[in-house]
Formats: C-alpha cells, structure tokens, sequence
C-alpha cells in the first residue's frame, strides 16, 4: 500500500494574510516559490559583501535611471514571489508603495549564491524567464563567475553566457553602461 502526500500551495495573497496574522514575520527569511514557502539560507558575509559591492556599484553607474531593491519581493504571478539580492526596477514615484514590482517593472534581478546556487539556478531562473524577467544574472561566488541569462521563453532563458574575471559585462536595459566582473566579486 503505497501513500500518497498531499501538499498544500499558497497564493499570494494568502501568503501576505499569514504574515499580517503574525504566523510569518519580517524576521523569518522565507519566500514563496511556486505556492510553496521556501525557507532561505542564512546570508554569510561573503554574499553580503558582494550583495552590498553591487548595490554601491549599480547606484555609483545608474544613479537616478532605476530604483534598486535589495532582498526585496517582486510579485512573479499568484504563486510566486522571491525575493532577489538585487533588482534594478523602473523608477516610480510611489517607489512601489502601492504594490510590489512585477515582470514589467523590472531592468535586471541579480541573485548573488554561494550555498544556494543550484536552487537559484534550478529553481527561480526557470521561474524567471517563465515569468518574463528581461535579463537574471547569477553571482557564483564560489566559483568566482557571473552568469548571464537574457532572452526569456516558457522553457527558460535562450541566451546564457558565463563570465569571468578580467571580463567585461553591460546591462542589457543599458548596454552603453559596462562593469566588470572583477569590480562585482571584489
């Protein structure tokens, strides 16, 4: 006799209901990922160092063209709203008040990984490029690469290109702005 588990997927907005409710708080590092909560890995100061190089970087470089959001949602669909290290988003004057950030809005979302590499890669760049996102880079810290996925599609991004250090890369939404990889990973 085999059983069979049954799982329960939340919406968003049910999501939003737990935390009012006190059941999540702002202290829990959690994100909801296709209906499911995902409990996030503790942020080492590796990947904060590096999160926090890119948002120095990216405001020194794109100063007022973008509003950037660090650690913060960006509402993918019903079921689906990570939070990404890094998301370049069009300016608002509201800065999103009135709603979080979706596809449209956003430039870039950078995911910075050292432990959680196949899941951002596996997991939320699939999720991302389903969703429409423009342009992903995946940070590896480990092994000291950016990857760039551009070009989205319902079967994930169709342009993928991996950087390393001494070379050069540019924003798509901002292709006259170059940085390099060196100036990311420190």
């Amino acid at each position: 006799m085999s059983i069979q588990l049954v799982t329960r997927r939340f919406t968003v907005a049910q999501y939003h209901q737990m935390n009012q409710a006190g059941i999540l708080t702002e202290d829990d590092r959690v994100e909801l990922i296709n209906g499911e909560i995902i409990e996030m890995s503790p942020i080492g100061r590796k990947h904060a160092a590096c999160v926090d190089r890119l948002n120095y970087l990216l405001a020194i470089l794109l100063g007022t063209k973008v509003i950037i959001r660090v650690q913060n949602p960006i509402l993918l669909n019903n079921l689906s709203e990570p939070q990404p290290d890094i998301a370049l988003l069009k300016p608002r004057a509201d800065f999103y008040e009135s709603g979080h950030p979706q596809p449209q809005d956003t430039f870039l979302l950078i995911e910075v990984a050292d432990s959680s590499l196949e899941y951002d890669r596996d997991i939320k760049i699939p999720l991302y490029a389903n969703s429409g996102i423009l342009e992903v880079w995946l940070v590896d810290i480990l092994e000291q690469t950016i990857t760039v996925y551009r070009q989205p599609t319902a079967n994930g991004y169709s342009e993928i290109k991996t950087f390393h250090r001494g070379e050069i890369l540019d924003i798509l939404a901002f292709s006259e702005i170059k940085t390099t990889v060196d100036s990311i990973l420190g």
